[in-house]
């Protein structure tokens, strides 16, 4: 699998919901003035919730924008033999289900398909991430979600 190919994917994953909070920013923005919204009373408030939406939202896109630029300048590390920033790692966990992680600086949680594999994006700082950083094939990582353990065995990084 190409890192490179997979960055671009996020990239036009990340531009697309770009895409799509500046739009919805854009049209709260215009309920929040448009002349029928504006409160007759104390207890009208309506603009101004569209207002907090808009916000919102355009909070959102800024940080989708400032995403795409660290993701441009991202150096892609190869051939390394433990999990750091940018590697491609596949687990499986106790239970026998495999899945492919990119370790990427920002976005965790984003989903995205690359030559008919699911992979996720997760953040060094995350739980996952912060168990798999700095340990190789064969390794284990576990990680508690409430009252249970899972555990992940890493089993290739690219």
């Amino acid at each position: 699998m190409n890192k490179a190919d997979l960055v671009q994917r996020i990239l036009a994953q990340l531009t697309h919901d770009l895409k799509v909070f500046h739009d919805a920013a854009k049209k709260a923005h215009e309920a929040a003035t448009h002349e029928e919204n504006q409160p007759d009373n104390k207890y009208d408030t309506l603009a101004l919730e569209s207002s907090y939406v808009a916000q919102g939202q355009a909070n959102r896109a800024q940080e989708l924008r400032q995403s795409i630029n660290v993701y441009r300048q991202l150096p892609l590390v190869s051939d390394s033999e433990t999990v750091c920033l940018t590697s491609l790692v596949t687990i499986k966990a106790e239970n026998g289900v495999e899945k492919v992680v990119f370790i990427g600086p920002l976005e965790g949680g984003l989903k995205v398909e690359c030559e008919g594999t699911e992979i996720m994006v997760i953040s060094p700082t995350s739980p996952l991430g912060r168990e798999l950083i700095g340990k190789g094939p064969g390794d284990t990582a576990v990680i508690t979600a409430g009252s249970k353990a899972i555990e992940y065995e890493i089993e290739a990084i690219l």
